[in-house]
């Protein structure tokens, strides 16, 4: 029902026929009381508890770009564009958050996605003492167009070429992939951002 103008506005048999039919201009309001017990107020301890879980997944993917740097990328500087591992550890809360365990029942395969070829960086279990129930695959891409691409191309073909030299620009944009592993549909959700 979607009002539109006051009462005195209509005319009086649709007033008078509302009156018959048991309507009580004050039943409409105990209807909007009851909604304020219904609705729950936001729980404080339960956003705290969210952020607190979103900054610790920042500081895995951030901390596994830095153990990759070394290791996996073979350069010295990874950039990485402000926020990207902000919205990232927030929609792998949101995609968890209808799993059986939630996060805890992940497991992410973080890999780097350079020149149309995806580079394996790491394999991060978020709760070792429970059974995964959903993989996450998520790929950062690199950026192409940057000035240090262009560098990086042209120091290393000469003397000044170094395999830590190098630095890698992640692009704004990521993938992430859904698997479920306990369903029997075998549900796979791709979100590319």
């Amino acid at each position: 029902m979607v009002a539109t103008g006051s009462l005195s506005s209509k005319n009086s048999a649709s007033i008078s026929e509302l009156l018959d039919r048991g309507f009580h201009p004050g039943s409409l309001l105990n209807d909007f009381d009851y909604w304020d017990y219904v609705v729950p107020e936001p729980n404080l301890n339960e956003m705290i508890f969210e952020e607190t879980t979103c900054q610790s997944l920042v500081k895995m993917l951030e901390n596994c770009l830095s153990k990759s740097k070394h290791t996996k990328l073979g350069c010295s500087k990874v950039l990485v564009p402000e926020k990207l591992t902000q919205r990232i550890a927030q929609d792998v809360l949101r995609l968890s958050s209808t799993e059986p365990c939630g996060l805890r029942g992940c497991v992410m395969h973080v890999n780097l996605e350079i020149e149309n070829v995806c580079k394996k960086l790491d394999r991060i279990v978020c709760d070792s003492s429970v059974v995964p129930t959903f993989e996450l695959t998520l790929v950062f891409k690199q950026d192409n167009c940057s000035w240090t691409s262009f560098r990086d191309f042209f120091f290393s073909r000469g003397r000044f070429s170094s395999g830590l030299r190098r630095t890698v620009i992640l692009s704004s944009g990521f993938r992430l992939v859904k698997k479920k592993l306990y369903s029997l549909i075998g549900t796979t959700v791709i979100e590319e951002c």
